[in-house]
């Protein structure tokens, strides 16, 4: 028993860890996960607490995972775990029976998961954590008190600081399908399907009927036609990036003459102008000015009406190009509203959280110069 609660010990704490940094490596996407939950759920209430809960949500899963494997405070650790991951079983299956929310979130972009594998995932882990409850008198402390508590203060502070950098300065590993180096035109293609067509005949003098995957020769001197069917052979891949589109205000497609653009050009993600920073847009005009002086597009997307962008550019004195497209998209594009990206040929170059908004100068320095 004891070799078996120490393999359950170490595989709960790492997994609560790894959960944990993948979450905390973007907390802005895993808020964006609880607000749907929130929505299904109807305690719309907790919304605009939605950041702070994400990233202590983070902080706790990777403090309870270090606390197991140093085997601290275990009758504590033991409990919150168990309080969690039941928790966590009950709105994951909830998601998946009911079909809610299609991706729970869990390990963020790094590891999709669907509604199913989720609850699969939180019953092993219910699993484990019993198994600890079980063996929890062979769960003792790798460290000395002293040592111990330095190494959980560190922890503690680490974890914490951890999400609060990427908030303010994007995800440190980007598992997204915008991150820098991705090709957008290529994250839009799947692999369609392979389909086996099937073809149901009847017999003219018999009546008897065949099911068969190619036409037989003449068939229509022996054969009636009854129906066909498809059978998927081989499952596809779906695109990573979907419903991505760009319009003008007055909704024609530019998708292609933007992404597709063989020089460099600039996006500027906004994807609610009413809960867009405007401090910076100080910044962002003498930037657009300069783009305009040398001849590198710039352009503004947003998922904001028409009315709200003429009230926006009113009160931050722009003058960029207005371009629309969906707002979730844009909230993937990049975790910071507004957020920069540096596109060459539909692959994404740079892009910069507004907390770290570059000069044009360095920006020039860096890339267009080569």
């Amino acid at each position: 028993m004891k070799i078996i609660t120490n393999i359950a010990r170490i595989l709960t704490g790492l997994l609560f860890i790894f959960s944990g940094f993948i979450k905390a490596n973007d907390a802005v996407g895993f808020a964006y996960k609880l607000v749907e939950y929130f929505e299904v759920f109807g305690t719309h209430f907790l919304i605009p607490v939605a950041l702070p809960l994400a990233i202590f949500i983070c902080v706790f899963e990777i403090i309870l995972g270090f606390t197991l494997l140093m085997g601290a405070k275990v009758k504590l650790t033991l409990w919150l775990l168990l309080l969690m991951i039941v928790f966590f079983t009950f709105l994951t299956f909830y998601s998946a029976y009911f079909q809610k929310v299609l991706s729970c979130g869990c390990f963020g972009d790094a590891i999709p998961l669907t509604p199913w594998q989720s609850f699969t995932k939180d019953l092993v882990l219910l699993v484990l954590i019993i198994i600890l409850f079980i063996g929890k008198q062979f769960i003792t402390p790798i460290f000395g008190q002293r040592f111990e508590n330095a190494l959980l203060v560190l922890v503690i502070a680490a974890s914490t600081a951890f999400p609060i950098y990427t908030y303010n300065y994007l995800p440190v590993i980007d598992f997204r399908p915008y991150a820098i180096g991705k090709n957008i035109p290529e994250q839009t293609k799947g692999v369609p399907d392979e389909v086996k067509f099937f073809y149901t005949l009847k017999d003219k003098k018999t009546a008897e009927t065949l099911e068969v995957d190619k036409w037989p020769e003449n068939w229509d001197q022996k054969y009636d036609y009854i129906s066909n069917r498809t059978e998927v052979t081989k499952k596809g891949i779906d695109p990573k990036i979907k419903d991505f589109t760009i319009s003008n205000l007055e909704g024609s497609d530019y998708t292609q003459d933007i992404i597709e653009n063989p020089n460099y050009n600039f996006l500027l993600i906004c994807y609610d102008l009413e809960k867009t920073e405007k401090d910076v847009f100080g910044k962002i005009n003498d930037f657009a000015a300069l783009c305009k002086q040398d001849s590198v597009p710039f352009i503004l997307l947003t998922a904001s009406t028409k009315e709200t962008i003429e009230k926006f550019k009113q009160e931050t004195k722009t003058t960029v190009d207005f371009y629309n497209s969906d707002g979730t998209v844009l909230k993937t594009m990049i975790r910071s509203n507004p957020g920069l990206m540096l596109l060459k040929a539909g692959t994404v170059i740079d892009m910069w959280h507004y907390h770290s908004f570059p000069s044009f100068s360095d920006v020039k320095e860096k890339y267009f110069k080569k």
